[in-house]
């Protein structure tokens, strides 16, 4: 594989990929086995290890309070945000104190604490290595996350040692992919359903510039909100009571994802806990979703109402999200906007591909494509009496900027706090803060004299800078605003410095993971093998291999990379004659019971 030096990620709650520019055509990065997808799962093993992807993923149900999955939905948020699904997560999230009165997600898991941030970026650097370890990416995320989810998920990136281009919308990268722009201008509605989070942007497109009318969404509502409802319908019909139970829980999960995705081919699908069963049709899940997809359908007539159109302005409709393979998704979304949607690429892979065409914009100096976006929330100030006072409102383009004026309302009042908030209520405690910073130094001057200009000016990324500047005295004070809770600058700095430290430890516990399950599956082979064809060896033959499958056993017991290496290779030298016997039989079973020597002696 060609090794890109910039890519696109699509950071998912159930999956994540990467994808890259060849040759002017976006190539998705597969492994070994033509596998794209990498499962947003971590396993933590009490060694310290910690396996990513699949095999973490495979861990689930032996060991589920040390696997941890569906990071995204944890990424700036707070414990009081999570509190309605915290009963479906196995393992103990916390929140802790920082300064200045930050507070910081954890999770707790095989002893230690690990923030949403940390997680997201071991994700990230599996996905990084599998791309052959690029140095540059543009990451997505929901069109609907806030600044803090945005800044997080900037965190995780720098973390997992990625110099981050931008943070682009899903729907707009989907966009990108379909190349809707190419052959004609028009309306399009993107509707993006994915693991955990749900996105409906609308976006006008003309002569190489998209841009984005209108967003609208929930960042609490996807996939794994399906499954909850069949686990919690088949915990009552089988009479269990999962809550304090983790290794319950992982099971019903792992139930309930596999019947979902049985019932999008399927009109029934069992899901069996030990001796209990409980069938499922079509239709009852049907009905058990309903009144989300009535909720996400919710969503794009509200983006529609923002934009000032109606589902019969809308061109074309693109689906995006592995959610949105349900058949019932589909035919909902379909009769929503009277059209059907666009379901030509692969749902899972769309958003990376679009993220690797704005890769390719801006590395290459392309500039037959635009990007024009939106902020998807308000973003505005406390004023006194606990209002929200907008500065920007939801749904403009970025970049922008908004400026409004302020003064002192005491007299000789010398500073100013400015709390800054995101959300559409009209008072702030109903939206969410997003940070505060202190203007100080004011001139003494009776209370409405000074002049406070405060402006907010948000980048392409989403993201937030606020200054404030008292025009008398030119006192000005600025910020890149920080959520009241998750990662300060010096953490995530720390977070990078610890990762490049151990990058060669990092790198040496990996290649025992990937030695050792290379071992065990060798184990496996050669313990049939010897069951199917053992008494063909000789004696000599059968001592080498005893020796070899004890040496290996013993190294992959150990820590060195090098004896671990050593013992694989005398391993696979001493199981050759066993493997050909096998090989052999297989052959000759396939040929009907001819050997090659017969063959050869018909043909003649």
């Amino acid at each position: 594989m060609t090794t890109p030096t910039v890519v696109g990620i699509d950071l998912g709650t159930t999956n994540s990929l990467a994808a890259y520019m060849r040759d002017g055509r976006p190539v998705v990065v597969r492994d070994d086995t033509g596998v794209s997808l990498v499962p947003s799962c971590l396993s933590f093993h009490p060694d310290g290890t910690v396996l990513v992807g699949t095999a973490a993923r495979e861990r689930a149900l032996a060991d589920p309070e040390h696997t941890i999955f569906s990071v995204k939905r944890l990424m700036g948020r707070t414990l009081a945000d999570l509190e309605p699904e915290l009963k479906h997560i196995p393992h103990q999230i916390v929140e802790r104190e920082a300064e200045a009165g930050r507070k910081v997600l954890r999770v707790r898991v095989g002893g230690r604490e690990y923030t949403p941030e940390e997680l997201s970026a071991m994700i990230l650097r599996e996905v990084r290595q599998r791309a052959g370890n690029p140095t540059k990416a543009v990451i997505t995320v929901p069109a609907y996350f806030d600044d803090a989810q945005r800044q997080a998920t900037r965190d995780a990136g720098r973390i997992a040692g990625l110099d981050v281009l931008r943070i682009v919308n899903e729907p707009t990268a989907a966009a990108l992919a379909y190349g809707l722009d190419r052959n004609k201008s028009g309306t399009v509605a993107v509707y993006d359903l994915g693991g955990g989070t749900f996105d409906c942007s609308i976006l006008q497109l003309a002569d190489g510039v998209f841009k984005v009318l209108s967003t609208n969404g929930d960042t609490q509502l996807g996939g794994d909100d399906f499954d909850h409802l069949l686990m919690a319908t088949a915990a009552k019909e089988m009479g269990l009571t999962p809550a304090g139970d983790p290794q319950l829980l992982q099971h019903l999960r792992d139930a309930a994802e596999k019947a979902k995705i049985a019932l999008s081919a399927a009109d029934t699908a069992v899901m069996q806990i030990g001796d209990r069963v409980h069938t499922v049709t079509r239709g009852e899940f049907e009905a058990l979703i309903a009144p989300l997809i009535d909720r996400s359908l919710d969503k794009c007539k509200k983006a529609l109402r923002d934009a000032d159109l109606t589902p019969k302005d809308v061109g074309e409709v693109v689906l995006v999200g592995g959610s949105t393979r349900i058949p019932y998704v589909r035919r909902r979304v379909g009769e929503f906007f009277g059209r059907t949607p666009h379901t030509e690429l692969n749902p899972d892979e769309v958003v990376a591909i679009g993220a690797a065409v704005q890769a390719d914009i801006l590395t290459s100096g392309r500039r037959d494509r635009l990007l024009l976006d939106v902020i998807p929330l308000s973003l505005g100030v406390e004023t006194l009496g606990g209002a929200m006072d907008r500065i920007i409102e939801r749904n403009t383009t970025v970049p922008c900027t908004g400026t409004t004026r302020y003064s002192t309302h005491k007299d000789n009042q010398t500073a100013i706090l400015v709390n800054i908030y995101q959300g559409e209520r009209e008072v702030v405690a109903a939206n969410k803060l997003l940070g505060q910073f202190k203007l100080s130094g004011i001139p003494p001057m009776p209370a409405g004299f000074p002049i406070v200009l405060i402006t907010f000016r948000v980048d392409a990324n989403g993201m937030l800078k606020v200054t404030a500047k008292e025009e008398r005295s030119g006192v000005e004070a600025a910020v890149e605003v920080k959520a009241a809770h998750g990662l300060s600058q010096d953490e995530v700095e720390r977070l990078v410095l610890e990762s490049v430290e151990h990058a060669h430890e990092d790198f040496t516990a990996r290649r025992l993971i990937e030695f050792r399950r290379k071992g065990e599956a060798n184990l496996e082979h050669m313990r049939k093998g010897l069951a199917q064809q053992g008494d063909k060896l000789t004696a000599e033959q059968r001592t080498t291999i005893d020796t070899a499958a004890a040496n290996l056993t013993a190294a992959m017991a150990g820590n060195d990379v090098e004896t671990l290496d050593r013992a694989d290779k005398a391993f696979a030298a001493a199981t050759l004659p066993l493997a050909q016997f096998v090989m052999d039989a297989a052959a000759k079973g396939y040929l009907g019971g001819k050997t090659e020597g017969d063959l050869d002696s018909d043909a003649m």
